[in-house]
């Protein structure tokens, strides 16, 4: 469905995207994740057709955004992470008007608002103002908009930020029955749980490179560690690290000074927690807290990047 093939952009001189290339199988859910500032709008507005690459191409359904940007722009529907609604106008009316920016007639746009409607949930809201709507309503809104059309290839960024959960688990389920039922779905966000929920296949870019490509499964068997060992202690010590690094079974140590926290990556379980203990002991450190953790789509960016994925 989808094939992006080493896209490069830059902005003043300064490279923001540095050859990235990731495919999309039909009727696949694909989660791209990154940091703030790695590429990822970039990259997903590149395959909108809303920005130019500098070099390399992509192909969506095996046309290329360069030689037939109006085809391609057919096939997809964008969610944006800003709500893209005319909030005087009514959730019926904004459905309408995208679907006609899309290239319904007004008759199949009428038509089409009703199915949407309902399939967001919505329909008793049709003729109410999206201005008085709730955040998640209008976040669900703004999905119905970009279904208007039925894209085959939906491109969702960031489209749960600052709901209620009850409209966050709506929005995922619908995104899961739209996949199940054969849309292509490429999904970005903060929220690691929501990637894991509908997506089997991941990519994680960051500073403008895909640093790592593969299934939930794949990424999280390459850890560097089995196991991640959270302890908080009474106060930090750099004496602490360093012995803790002396320890063969120790692969990786990311240290939080402000809260005097410690994630451990370890190569096996074993006694790891016992003897971590043991050595902040040593050390006349008192261990507050401690947490065993298996390996997850978490701990895996942390140890890529170096820090959270809400950082």
């Amino acid at each position: 469905m989808l094939a992006v093939q080493n896209i490069k952009k830059s902005f003043n001189k300064k490279e923001v995207v540095k050859g990235v290339t990731f495919s999309v199988e039909k009727g696949e859910a694909f989660g791209l994740l990154g940091p703030n500032g790695a590429g990822k709008s970039t990259t997903i507005s590149m395959i909108c057709g809303l920005l130019a690459s500098d070099s390399g191409d992509i192909l969506v359904g095996g046309a290329s955004v360069k030689s037939s940007p109006s085809e391609i722009k057919k096939k997809i529907g964008i969610v944006p992470q800003e709500i893209a609604l005319y909030p005087t106008m009514s959730a019926r009316d904004n459905l309408i008007f995208w679907g006609r920016m899309y290239g319904l007639s007004r008759k199949e746009a009428k038509i089409r608002s009703e199915e949407v409607l309902e399939y967001v949930g919505l329909k008793d809201k049709a003729t109410e103002k999206v201005e008085t709507f709730s955040g998640g309503m209008k976040r669900r809104i703004n999905i119905g908009a970009a279904l208007m059309h039925e894209p085959e290839l939906l491109i969702m960024d960031e489209p749960t930020v600052g709901i209620d959960p009850q409209s966050r688990n709506h929005i995922l389920e619908t995104v899961k029955e739209l996949n199940q039922k054969g849309m292509t779905v490429i999904y970005t966000s903060h929220y690691m749980e929501e990637v894991e929920f509908l997506c089997e296949r991941i990519g994680i870019i960051d500073q403008g490179k895909v640093i790592a490509l593969g299934t939930r499964s794949d990424l999280c068997s390459r850890l560097a560690g089995g196991t991640v060992v959270k302890i908080g202690l009474s106060q930090f010590s750099d004496s602490l690290v360093a012995e803790l690094n002396k320890l063969d079974f120790i692969e990786k140590i990311i240290s939080d000074r402000d809260e005097a926290r410690l994630e451990i990556y370890v190569s096996s379980k074993g006694n790891a927690a016992a003897k971590i203990i043991s050595a902040a002991s040593a050390q006349g450190l008192l261990v507050q807290s401690l947490e065993l953790q298996e390996p997850n789509l978490e701990t895996l960016f942390l140890q890529l990047t170096g820090r959270s994925l809400r950082d």
